[in-house]
């Protein structure tokens, strides 16, 4: 018999921002199996439930992870409901309507040697006590010696789905062109479907076999030409797309200029006339100078940190919600959203902002409704395959002296007036821009996000920092 707390450990798998993160050649049958077995034994001590939900990415090593976590889930004498590749907002929202537990195979936006594990409670995503549950949890188990054959049920992508189309009538979006930019999304065979039921004409664009790690935060010179090349070719009013995993939006104008995640999740929140947000400390500065919100509260970078924030923001207002500085949107209160009732889904969702941005835009143009925004503009990127323990010691050795800091970036003539470490260090200067480090939760990466008046600037700003700091 195993031990999972001894499984998980000697693994060198932990949890980061979004879930379990680590290498796939990590993710070995009992690794993956004592991960599915401490987290149904921590869900049964709280919760009856009879199934537990799987689904995956499409990256190469997802299934057989979903496998090696069916056969544990069916060992703890549970029935296992495979979806199949879908997103993880759908999964998520299909084990909430059901009052089951889940589990998402997917590494997100991470390159494919990679992958990882998002767990949810009937109720919702785990929180920070769960994890720390799960990995300190000593259930025994026999190995896993075979895999067992999952058969898709699909019932958890019509559910999400209808969740979006029964909002409008098949009118809604009529006479609008957009492209889906599909390349390995695990939600690519969903967007289009929905769209064309709300009446948009659709295009699909670089559909891929081979999985390509999109991120929403630091999208790629490659791509960026591409959303312009699109939007010109087929004169589209908008292109959407999501990371690989579904719950992170990528969302470009008609003139082919892809939306930074706050500013997208911005604009969907003032579409839901939401009172109060929650967002994590990175998101732009424009949210709150735009004056819409009762109350915004800043948390730590992750979903878990967000949906933290939630209970006491439901306690004064009726409308909540968050998104992160990724574009995924959280929403926490059922709200009237056409004269019919949207329920919560508290958890990173992609289409929800895209479905509100093209509402609230009507006939007019997305860049019309960027504009009338506060001109604050972000960039980010991050240095990949870089420790955390150098991380750390370069952003502790900025907080202790910041004006050596800036000089060493050759930054002399600028002032810093304030230190918000929330997570990482922000770095807020005299002339009102930002410079915000912190070392990545899902993987040994160095994270910079700046802002400034202009975009040039934001993205002067991360080249300096990113150039200086490689050299080390």
């Amino acid at each position: 018999m195993l031990n999972a707390k001894k499984v998980i450990i000697e693994s060198g798998i932990a949890f980061g921002t979004s879930g379990a993160r680590g290498l796939v050649v990590d993710f070995k049958h009992n690794v993956s199996a004592a991960f599915a077995h401490a987290f149904v034994d921590v869900m049964r001590a709280s919760f009856k439930f009879n199934s537990v939900a799987i689904g995956i990415d499409n990256r190469p090593s997802s299934y057989e992870i979903a496998q090696a976590c069916a056969a544990a889930i069916q060992q703890q004498g549970f029935n296992v409901e495979y979806q199949g590749v879908i997103p993880t907002p759908a999964l998520a929202f299909y084990s909430m309507e059901n009052a089951i537990p889940c589990i998402m195979v997917t590494g997100s936006h991470i390159p494919f040697d990679r992958n990882g594990l998002k767990f949810y409670r009937p109720d919702g995503e785990i929180t920070k006590d769960d994890e720390y549950a799960i990995l300190n949890n000593t259930v025994r188990f026999s190995p896993i010696n075979e895999l067992i054959t999952l058969h898709v049920k699909n019932n958890a992508a019509q559910a999400y789905i209808t969740r979006y189309t029964s909002l409008y009538n098949n009118h809604t979006l009529k006479g609008k062109r957009i492209g889906i930019y599909e390349h390995s999304s695990a939600g690519r065979d969903l967007y289009a479907p929905l769209f064309r039921q709300l009446g948009a004409e659709i295009i699909s664009l670089g559909r891929s076999d081979e999985f390509v790690p999109i991120d929403t935060e630091a999208v790629s010179d490659e791509d960026r030409l591409l959303a312009k090349v699109w939007s010109s070719q087929y004169q589209l009013d908008a292109i959407f797309s999501t990371d690989g995993d579904g719950d992170r939006p990528l969302v470009a104008d008609e003139t082919g200029t892809w939306l930074r995640g706050d500013i997208l999740g911005l604009l969907a929140a003032q579409a839901l006339d939401i009172d109060a947000l929650a967002i994590p400390v990175s998101c732009n500065s424009a949210i709150e100078l735009s004056g819409n919100f009762k109350k915004v509260a800043y948390t730590r970078i992750g979903s878990p940190y967000v949906i933290a924030a939630f209970e006491e923001l439901k306690a004064n207002y009726s409308a909540v919600a968050g998104f992160e500085a990724n574009g995924g949107f959280l929403l926490a209160s059922d709200i009237n959203v056409n004269g019919k009732v949207l329920a919560a889904l508290p958890t990173r969702d992609a289409v929800l902002p895209v479905l509100m941005l093209l509402a609230y835009a009507g006939n007019g143009k997305i860049s019309h409704c960027v504009e009338r925004l506060p001109q604050r503009f972000t960039w980010s990127d991050r240095l990949k395959d870089f420790p955390v323990e150098k991380s750390q010691q370069i952003i502790s050795d900025a907080i202790a002296v910041p004006q050596n800091f800036l000089n060493e970036l050759g930054l002399s003539e600028l002032k810093c007036i304030d230190i918000d470490r929330t997570d990482g260090a922000r770095f807020k200067l005299a002339n009102g821009d930002i410079i915000h480090l912190r070392p990545s939760g899902n993987a040994p990466e160095l994270r910079c996000y700046t802002e400034a008046a202009n975009e040039a600037l934001a993205k002067q700003y991360v080249q300096i920092v990113l150039n200086k700091l490689s050299a080390i």
